[in-house]
Order: C-alpha cells, then structure tokens, then sequence
C-alpha cells in the first residue's frame, strides 16, 4: 500500500514539473525531449533485465511493442505535455484519471463489450466534476482552456488505448518486459521528433529546465512506474488502484503549494464528484466481472 501510494503521488508531480518548466521559456517538443533523454538509459536497462533468459521477440512481437510504444507512452506524454501549456495542473490530472471509463468504452467501441448501469452512473458523475472545473477554467483562460483539455484528453485516449491492446503481449512478454521495451521506443521517438522539428540550437535551456527533467525522469516517470508494479505483485491491480485515487488530490495540493494555483469551490466540488464517480464505476465494474 506504501508503494502504490508513493507511486501516485510520483506519478501526479509530472504535472507539476512540467508547469514549472515552462516558466523558463521552453516549450513541449524540447521539454519532453529532454525528460525521455534521461529516462532512455532508465528504461533501456529494464527492458534488458527482464529480457534476461527469455525467448527473443518475434517481428510480431516487435509491431506490437512499436505500435504500444507510439500509442502508449511517445504520443500521450506529448499530448499531455502540450496540454498543460494551456490548463492547470489540477484540470490535467482530474482529466487522465478518466482513464478508465475510456477503456471501458473503448471495449465497447470495438469489442461491442456492455457498460452496465453502475458504469454509466460513475461515468456520468466522473464527467460531470469535470465539465464543472473546465467551465470555471474557461471563465479564467477563455479558449486557450478549451485546447489544453483537448490535447489532453487526447492524450488520455492514446493511453486507454495503449491499455487496450496491451493485454495479450503483457501476457507473452509480461509486464516489465513489455514497459522497459515501449518506453524505450518512446524515448527515442521523442528524440527523433526534436531533431525533425527544432533546430540543434533549441537544445539550449535554462539550468533550471535540465535539472526539473531530470527529476521528471527519475521520480515522476521510472520510480513510479516500479513502485506501482511492485504494488500489483503484492496487494493486486484492485488495492493499487484504489490508492490511486489519491493522485488528483496531491496533484491539487501540491499545484496550490508550488505553483500558487487557487483553490475554489468550483475545484473541490469537481473533483469530488470525479474521485466519487471513479469509486463507483470500479466499483460496479468489479461487480459485473465475470
């Protein structure tokens, strides 16, 4: 319960850091650049380790762990770190924790898998907490608010896809193996996009923005996914995912206590409604489960 505590509140720094990287001037292709550049080595080495005396891939094996790669990790990261220019970090977190009424109704979408009562339910309050935390947003940010929550929405899609379709090869590669590998093909398509759409000269940021990606790489993006793997081994999916919940509410606390965000009535009642509606949908998905 510590690690996938821990590891939420990890996870939900992200969005602090990248807030505070962009008060130096930089933007979201050199910015994640630099995080999937330290991260690279991270990740390059996990990858190994599980592959340890495992079969070698097939080409099958390979599409999938790019097409994973791409979806799951290189084009969420970027859509989310592009988002956050525009909204709060608060805003950004109360939208990825949506993520699983996505897969859910992506199942649908493509499996024509049925969404029960309950589900709909959750997914209703969910969406309604954050409906009214982007109305009061957009009050404050006008149409600039309305582009951040639909690149990361987006990027929140690219990821419940990214789970979707990772089921069967977490099954054949498992689940460090197949992590350590797309996150490597991640990394490197961030690297290929800077060299594509920004000169060289691009590279050069303030101080301030290579150490805050460093700490982006290593205590907001590889600890954290360790700690929240390490907890599934040991008190299961359902445990750590119920601890998540404490990620929009430290992503909260830590916006107002770093970046000065304000904390109104409109933000409590959002998010409240948000985590309730996330507690009921899992909740009733549990139920439902065969």
């Amino acid at each position: 319960m510590t690690l996938a505590l821990l590891g939420s509140i990890a996870f939900s720094g992200k969005a602090i850091i990248v807030k505070l990287a962009y008060r130096y001037g930089v933007d979201a292709v050199t910015l994640i650049m630099y995080r999937m550049l330290f991260a690279l080595p991270i990740f390059a080495v996990m990858a190994w380790w599980a592959s340890r005396g495992q079969p070698p891939l097939s080409r099958r094996d390979w599409l999938g762990v790019l097409g994973l790669g791409v979806t799951g990790y290189y084009l969420a990261s970027f859509l989310d770190f592009a988002g956050l220019a525009y909204i709060s970090a608060s805003l950004e977190r109360l939208i990825l924790y949506l993520n699983p009424t996505l897969v859910v109704m992506l199942g649908w979408v493509l499996y024509r898998r049925g969404i029960g009562w309950g589900q709909a339910l959750g997914m209703l309050i969910s969406y309604g907490g954050v409906v009214l935390v982007f109305g009061h947003e957009a009050n404050l940010q006008g149409s600039h608010a309305a582009w951040g929550a639909l690149l990361v929405f987006l990027s929140a899609i690219s990821y419940a896809i990214y789970l979707v379709y990772s089921g069967e090869m977490v099954r054949r590669l498992g689940s460090l193996r197949l992590v350590g590998l797309a996150t490597t093909v991640a990394c490197l398509c961030c690297l290929l996009q800077f060299v594509v759409l920004r000169p060289l000269s691009a590279a050069v940021v303030a101080p301030q923005v290579i150490w805050l990606s460093v700490l982006n790489a290593t205590l907001c993006t590889a600890a954290p996914v360790l700690m929240v793997m390490m907890a599934i081994e040991r008190v299961g999916a359902g445990m750590t995912a119920q601890t998540g919940m404490v990620g929009p509410l430290s992503t909260i606390l830590m916006g107002i206590w770093i970046l000065g965000e304000p904390f109104t009535v409109w933000v409590a009642a959002g998010t409240a409604l948000v985590i309730a509606g996330i507690f009921v949908f899992t909740r009733m998905a549990r139920r439902q489960a065969p």
